[in-house]
């Protein structure tokens, strides 16, 4: 028999794929003074996810929890002596620095944001990563601006999609890489202008697209072979914001296209942040778009739902590069 100070979680046996996940019963965990101890309902997938199952990112000491798993929502079953903005009950979303695919995890105070009447805690989870990595990357680094333009690689993925709507609601044209012409069709029909499939040159087509010009911003999950290619794709004082590294962590670097035409290269990852500067991202998510979330004028995007059972099946939708969207976990 299970007692209440036990919880269902999803561990890793070994390093390797989807299959060396399993179901686990542990202690759920304690409160500390601002934190929540929040019943997860729904669980958004994130490739970092994949990378730390393969045995590529190891979690740091100072983690909340080893187990995969940074965005939930659910229910508050206890809170800390020191939190005052919730209660026992309350819905909550947010990023979590770890231990997001269990059936309970613990969710700073001031990472947590009120799951809106209407919605449901699948839209919820699909959201926080996507549109606070999106606001930070393109408006924060970017400094992207009404009138401006972007170029966001995968384009269909969870925070492609977000990108694509942050932008539009900014006043911004984007233009977006996609594995299928399905994605490129359906990346259009959330306000991108144009897009390129996978494989064929996109700097050429941002050139054709933007007159030879180029675009303001760069959102690249890509790294490696595509520096070359980015780079040429900014108009001069363009930005490059590098969010992910899929294709490996190391490029060659023209310097003198850097100097002689004044671009620039950032980079961001939320997980690594220091507490306030992730209790900042997401008082700048709840500020600017929450409002917009809840008004329907931007929305998560959801490709497919899996129960906690089958999160193996879970990691494999999201390795097969099909998806459109968040993959989510439901328990």
């Amino acid at each position: 028999m299970r007692t209440t100070d036990a919880m269902r979680a999803v561990v890793v046996e070994q390093p390797g794929g989807p299959e060396v996940m399993c179901l686990r019963e542990l202690p759920r965990p304690v409160p500390g003074p601002r934190q929540l101890l929040v019943r997860v309902h729904a669980s958004a997938l994130n490739r970092m996810d994949l990378v730390q199952r393969a045995g590529g990112y190891q979690a740091p000491a100072s983690a909340a929890s080893p187990l995969m798993g940074v965005e939930v929502a659910g229910v508050v079953e206890a809170v800390g002596v020191d939190v005052r903005a919730f209660e026992r009950g309350a819905r909550v979303f947010g990023l979590v620095d770890g231990g997001g695919y269990a059936e309970a995890c613990l969710m700073e105070e001031g990472m947590a944001v009120r799951v809106p009447d209407d919605w449901s805690f699948v839209e919820a989870a699909a959201t926080p990563e996507a549109f606070c990595a999106a606001h930070e990357s393109l408006l924060e680094l970017g400094g992207l601006r009404e009138g401006q333009s972007v170029f966001v690689h995968a384009g269909g993925s969870g925070m492609g999609t977000a990108c694509i709507q942050v932008a539009r609601a900014v006043g911004a044209r984007v233009f977006v890489s996609v594995g299928t012409e399905d994605k490129r069709r359906r990346c259009v029909a959330l306000g991108a202008e144009a897009g390129v499939l996978r494989g064929e040159d996109f700097s050429a087509a941002v050139a054709g697209w933007t007159r030879g010009v180029g675009v303001d911003v760069v959102e690249d999950f890509i790294g490696g072979s595509a520096m070359a290619r980015n780079l040429a794709s900014l108009k001069e004082g363009g930005s490059l914001v590098l969010v992910g590294a899929l294709d490996g962590m190391w490029a060659d670097l023209d310097l003198k296209q850097v100097i002689l035409r004044r671009l620039q290269i950032k980079g961001i990852a939320l997980r690594p942040m220091s507490q306030p500067m992730k209790e900042a991202v997401t008082g700048r998510f709840r500020e600017r778009w929450l409002p917009e979330l809840v008004a329907g004028r931007v929305r998560p995007i959801v490709d497919s739902v899996f129960p906690l059972e089958q999160v193996a099946d879970a990691h494999r939708r999201l390795e097969s590069n099909q998806t459109f969207g968040k993959v989510v976990l439901t328990l």
